[in-house]
């Protein structure tokens, strides 16, 4: 591309850090990129609870309505809070390689989950999250919270909750690993859709972006990914709802294929399956998977 290319991205600072990183890859690439910072609902209010000001797409809308002003050319979101719908005119042009999906817990003392007496109390804005950590019968309590990585620590550091349960790539993008007490098992917590992954979009019809952003693709991400929002789109809900996903090539014995796992909350418990099929229709099983689940609620 001749000219620079206009990246939206949101204030915050992993936000930033995330923006930085596709920018950095860009300019690798020999491409000139200009960061454009934009506030979206989601940063705007910091307090109430997602589904009051919202749900799901609260902090992608403006960055959306930027690219089909023209107003900037790609934006980078945090695929798990990206809506399954699309938007006509947009595309997803590229998902680079994904960082840990997983969640880690940073607790006082440096404690583990395991470790926490019965009682405490974890702070956490996700239901995916709490359906989770109450079906382990730990005897601890969930609390809803909102903010940034420094907020939510700082309730920790302050007293206020025992710990919080935050996503490992948002820590991992900052530099500040080193604060979490433990890295949980999908056994334990399987991850939110789309989690530790990137969505790079842009509008359909810009072919001249759309090539700059080929070479950031990864397939394998890709096609994760694309099992665990189908699932999420197909037992229709929003990023909100107690649904978690986690999908991964593996070999299989004629090959590569995609193993993905799901978890379902309900007044009862979380519903947990998992399911197989061909790296190339990711969709087929994501589809095949919700379904099942929800014939076993």
């Amino acid at each position: 591309m001749i000219r620079p290319i206009r990246l939206g991205t949101r204030r915050s600072q992993l936000a930033t850090a995330q923006a930085t990183l596709v920018a950095d890859a860009l300019r690798n690439l020999g491409h000139e990129v200009e960061l454009i910072p934009i506030s979206t609902t989601g940063d705007a209010d910091k307090v109430s609870p997602v589904e009051q000001i919202g749900g799901t797409g609260i902090y992608v809308s403006a960055l959306r309505d930027a690219l089909l002003a023209g107003d900037i050319d790609i934006a980078v979101h945090s695929l798990k809070d990206l809506p399954t719908a699309p938007v006509d005119g947009l595309v997803i042009g590229a998902i680079p390689v994904r960082e840990d999906p997983r969640d880690v817990l940073v607790a006082r003392d440096g404690l583990t989950l395991g470790e926490l007496p019965r009682g405490a109390v974890i702070g956490t804005g996700a239901p995916r999250r709490s359906a989770q950590l109450d079906a382990l019968g730990l005897g601890i309590e969930c609390t809803g919270v909102r903010g940034n990585v420094d907020t939510r620590i700082g309730l920790v550091a302050d007293g206020k909750v025992d710990a919080v349960v935050l996503a490992r790539a948002g820590l991992a993008r900052l530099g500040r690993l080193d604060e979490a007490t433990e890295t949980l098992d999908p056994i334990q917590m399987l991850p939110s859709p789309g989690q530790g992954a990137l969505a790079v979009e842009c509008r359909s019809d810009d072919t001249a972006v759309l090539a700059a952003l080929a070479p950031l693709e990864d397939a394998a991400t890709r096609a994760s990914v694309t099992a665990e929002r189908q699932l999420l789109a197909t037992l229709e809900a929003g990023c909100t709802a107690p649904v978690g996903a986690l999908a991964e090539v593996v070999e299989g014995e004629d090959g590569p294929e995609l193993w993905l796992r799901g978890a379902l909350g309900q007044e009862d418990g979380v519903r947990r399956l998992s399911a197989n099929g061909p790296v190339d229709d990711p969709v087929a099983l994501g589809r095949a998977l919700a379904n099942e689940l929800l014939e076993r609620t």
